[in-house]
């Protein structure tokens, strides 16, 4: 008996058959917050800020609707550069940011999209607030004196703290207030780059010995946000005086690397005694130094830590003192040489008779200790009247040195050495060696320093390659000695295979391992001065020819389709290179199908099945072939039916069968249900969260599926409070198509806050006057009903929707509108009656403003009861222009409903609105007061409830 009262229940919350008509709908969203909100207000268009305190909790939900179920996407614009959000997305209903900083606030977008119409996109802006502590600093006037605060001096106290809104300041002297003409001594100064109405700067004229005091200054954003004020206390004396400091080292401090350097600092005067802090000119100190006092230590030293280092002294008097040292670290880095023949000749050969110039070029640090020495043969090399030595050319780098040859003669051959040292000592020693020998020598030409040329191998160029091969590109470079190749891209300013503009080379061959498409084109081989001659650069190009094989599309695709239909397969070709492509071959499963020369007329190849039938269903492969190689186009044909969408938008009641169980009413539609053959039933698959064990059966499809119709069935004997993993597979010809999954979580609680046009299966009732109408506020007409009815809805949003009566013509006083809720089922009757009835908090928003406001009244409906409505809530007239919280305790005994009726009062003025309806498990918590003449009684509830029990148990007697 149990069980049929319980299924009579469930049949009555729905349509009778397993599906009814629902449509796919493009999305829409609205943000709503929740988290620690100080205050969230509209914008103009409609945009919405909402205030947060610095280190509260963030937390956004963007509601969508839509069906399919759109895809959701956080981004933010605005704040900090530093803030990592503003490049990331969250892709989530809710947006989470744990305790908010200040960079954080921006404008947060929501955006929805799921492949129908144009996505939907709402924004809020979030505005962080904060207070920081105050800081007071202190000044004389310009030109006084800067050691001590004597008396007759002028001194300004300047108050300021960071903080969103804007700060307003106060001063106190001891526990004396500070305001403009409270005293002849003292001014305060509004400066112009403040808000009106702030005050920054005190000023005190002429001190005297009353002013010599504890001044505090007293921040505040007028408890916005709940902030407190903060303050500061200042103390001042006649010591007051500004910070100086010494440096105990010496400027620079030139240290080898390893060395452990230390940077004393000491303070000379200040009061109140400063404090001192390290910076360096690399914006952060070395992670490895440790500061203790004014020490600053820099263990075992390297060159990335040389830089300026600067103690600062600061005591909020005056300007802070700051001294600085530079710390240079020794190093020699790597040499080069060039040769330069007679510049008084124009000629770029080196002949028996004229000059020679050798270069040598060192990068030292610091650069005034470089010293040079030159060798020849491995002896000390002086300068004379025929080989001329210069430590520095003006007309060249710095840290150069030439040896000047005179009438170069056989005599001459030999090693020149140049060695590179720095007189610090402690660092290594530098030398480049140049070879200057023959055996044999022309009479006027010196054939063993010879310019460089360039030339390209022959067959090297242009040079054939396919994508993924190693190559070398080659320059054959002559001379002596032989120059560095430095290769650059010569048809287009793009970087070279390691990411850089330029490459060296010491052999000539410019090698690139696993080469593509992208480096096909003009190479560039250029000789270099340094380790060569110092003659005009020669330079050759090489053509590198990257061959491909064909880019093509699709590279998969899923074919789905029914039996006896035909499918038609196209594979083209984007690209390839050689662009002649040979031929192409279809396949199944690697067995060839069909074969043949591409056509140079089209860019594509089709295979078509003329009637799919069960051996046509598989993997079919399309190989279209170059002399690089093979693209391949993959199509997976197959029967499967696509899988369902479940439906989220609509209403799901949770029916309370028994105190321990609940249903659920599950609804979806099928994508694509025409693409396949006909689904003839659903294989549903449901298993509690945390267990393994799935329990099955199947659903039976009578006739065939329309796109966008809704399918539905009722899940029951689901245990509190549970969730469970629901799992559904459409059934065809074929066997089982892909599967849908979604979780079923119980939450006790029935919530309709009217933003669909089903109105979460609310009904009006058809003997009343009028209906209630949906609508918002953002299109919604008040031309007939100025200054009445809610300016959004009960989140604060305009676009947001809710249900009013609207009380202009033909409506007259007295005419009711009645919306009815869906039938709530309880635990049934048993022989001896219900001795514990089940209690229900009912909630819902409302907005009575206006002065012709009338009646709203709540109704309790039960199923089978002889009485026919209980009155559980009421209230008449003008409640304000606001939306206040109606909650109230039913006690229903069986099945019920919920009636929500408003009365037109005695004018057009009288528009009532509700919104969030809301009905849980349990006695309400915390009910708002009622404050309200006309109002039900708590004592009348009592009474309606106590009739109700005793008409229940004498019809359980009977």
């Amino acid at each position: 008996m149990d069980l049929t009262i319980c299924v009579l229940g469930l049949l009555a919350l729905i349509v009778d058959g397993i599906r009814c008509q629902g449509v796919y709908a493009p999305p829409t969203v609205r943000i709503i917050h929740s988290g620690h909100a100080c205050n969230v207000e509209e914008e103009r268009h409609t945009e919405r800020v909402y205030t947060i305190r610095e280190g509260e909790t963030l937390e956004l939900t963007c509601l969508v609707t839509g069906h399919p179920r759109p895809q959701i996407r956080w981004t933010k614009t605005a704040g900090s550069v530093s803030d990592r959000f503003q490049d990331s997305s969250v892709f989530n209903e809710t947006l989470h940011i744990a305790k908010i900083q200040r960079t954080q606030g921006g404008r947060y977008y929501c955006k929805a999209e799921n492949g129908l119409g144009s996505p939907a996109i709402k924004s809020i802006r979030v505005d962080v607030y904060y207070l920081d502590d105050p800081v007071v600093t202190v000044h004389q006037s310009i030109g006084e004196a800067k050691e001590q605060f004597y008396y007759e001096r002028t001194v300004f106290l300047r108050c300021v703290a960071n903080s969103n809104p804007p700060v307003r300041y106060s001063w106190h002297r001891g526990r004396e207030v500070l305001t403009q003409g409270s005293d002849k001594g003292v001014e305060i100064y509004e400066p112009f780059f403040t808000q009106q109405g702030e005050t920054k700067i005190l000023k005190l004229k002429n001190l005297r010995p009353q002013d010599y005091a504890n001044y505090s200054c007293i921040a505040s954003v007028r408890n916005v946000c709940g902030i407190p004020d903060r303050s500061v206390i200042f103390r001042l004396t006649n010591k007051t005086a500004s910070p100086s400091i010494k440096l105990l080292v010496e400027d620079p401090i030139v240290v080898n690397p390893g060395q452990t350097v230390s940077l004393v600092c000491i303070t000379t005067g200040g009061e109140p005694p400063p404090i001192l802090t390290w910076v360096s000119s690399n914006d952060s100190l070395p992670q490895r130094s440790v500061v203790k006092g004014g020490t600053l230590t820099l263990p075992a030293i390297t060159s990335d830590e040389a830089g300026v280092y600067s103690c600062v002294a600061s005591n909020n008097v005056g300007n802070p003192a700051k001294k600085s040292t530079t710390i240079v670290v020794r190093a020699l880095k790597k040499g080069r040489f060039w040769i330069t023949p007679d510049p008084y000749h124009n000629d770029d050969h080196i002949q028996i008779g004229r000059e020679v110039k050798i270069s040598c070029q060192v990068e030292a640090t610091p650069p005034e200790e470089l010293t040079f020495s030159w060798l020849k043969n491995g002896r000390a090399l002086r300068s004379s009247e025929r080989m001329v030595i210069t430590q520095t050319d003006p007309d060249i780098s710095p840290g150069t040195t030439n040896l000047d040859i005179i009438d170069l003669k056989f005599t001459d051959f030999g090693t020149y050495t140049c060695v590179a040292a720095l007189k610090g000592g402690g660092i290594p020693e530098i030398s480049i060696d140049v070879n200057i020998s023959s055996t044999t020598v022309p009479p006027l030409f010196f054939s063993f320093l010879v310019p460089p040329n360039l030339t390209v191998p022959r067959g090297k160029s242009p040079l054939v390659a396919r994508e993924g091969d190693t190559v070398e590109l080659e320059c054959l470079v002559s001379g002596k000695p032989k120059p560095i190749i430095l290769w650059s891209r010569a048809d287009k300013e793009a970087p070279m295979p390691d990411g850089s503009m330029q490459m060296e080379s010491y052999d000539g061959v410019l090698r690139i391992v696993n080469v593509s498409r992208e480096m096909t084109g003009s190479y560039r081989c250029q000789t270099s001065q340094y380790n060569g001659f110092n003659v005009k650069p020669r330079e050759a190009i090489v053509e590198l020819i990257v061959q491909y094989p064909p880019t093509v599309e699709p590279v998969f695709m899923e074919m789905r389709q029914g039996l006896g239909r035909p499918v038609v397969m196209t594979c083209r070709v984007l690209r390839a290179h050689p662009s002649r492509v040979l031929r192409f071959e279809w396949l199944l499963s690697n067995r060839l199908l069909h074969a043949g020369a591409f056509d140079a007329q089209r860019d594509e190849t089709e295979y078509t099945i003329r009637s799919l039938n069960r051996d046509g269903w598989g993997e079919y492969t399309c190989n279209v072939i170059n002399e690089a190689g093979a693209g391949k186009c993959t199509f997976q044909v197959t029967g499967k039916a696509y899988p369902p969408e479940f439906y989220y938008d609509t209403y799901n009641p949770l029916w309370q069968n028994r105190p321990r169980v609940y249903g659920f009413k599950l609804q979806w539609t099928q994508m694509n249900p025409n693409a396949v053959d006909r689904i003839v039933a659903y294989r549903l698959g449901i298993r509690q969260m945390g267990l393994q064990r799935w329990w099955e059966q199947e659903i039976p499809v009578d006739g065939t599926i329309n796109k966008g119709e809704l399918m539905t069935h009722n899940l029951t004997e689901l245990i509190k409070p549970e969730s469970y993993e629901v799992r559904l597979t459409p059934i065809t010809r074929f066997g089982e198509g892909d599967s849908a999954i979604r979780i079923v979580t119980y939450s006790g609680e029935f919530h309709c806050s009217f933003e669909e046009e089903p109105i979460c299966m609310f009904t009006q009732d058809k003997n009343d006057d009028f209906d209630w109408t949906r609508h918002s506020a953002a299109t919604r007409d008040t031309k007939y009903t100025p200054n009445t009815g809610p300016s959004g809805d009960h989140s604060g949003s305009k676009q947001g929707f809710y249900m009013y009566i609207e009380t202009s013509r033909p409506r007259k006083e007295g005419d009711q509108a009645r919306l009815i809720s869906p039938f709530f089922n309880v635990a049934p009757k048993n022989p001896y009656g219900i001795t514990n009835p089940p209690a229900y908090c009912f909630g819902f928003f409302y907005h009575m403003y206006g002065k012709h406001i009338g009646t709203l009244n709540a109704f309790l409906k039960q199923k089978g009861q002889t009485a026919s409505e209980g009155l559980v809530w009421s209230l008449s007239g003008n409640q304000g222009d606001r939306w206040k919280q109606a909650k109230v305790s039913i006690h229903p005994t069986s099945s019920f409903q919920v009636v929500l009726q408003g009365i037109r009062g005695p004018g057009i003025e009288g528009d009532i609105a509700i919104d969030d309806i809301t009905l849980e498990e349990g006695e309400c918590r915390d009910p708002p007061p009622n404050l309200s003449a006309k109002a039900l009684s708590t004592s009348c509830h009592i009474w309606l409830l106590c009739v109700t029990l005793v008409l229940t148990l004498l019809e359980g007697q009977r």
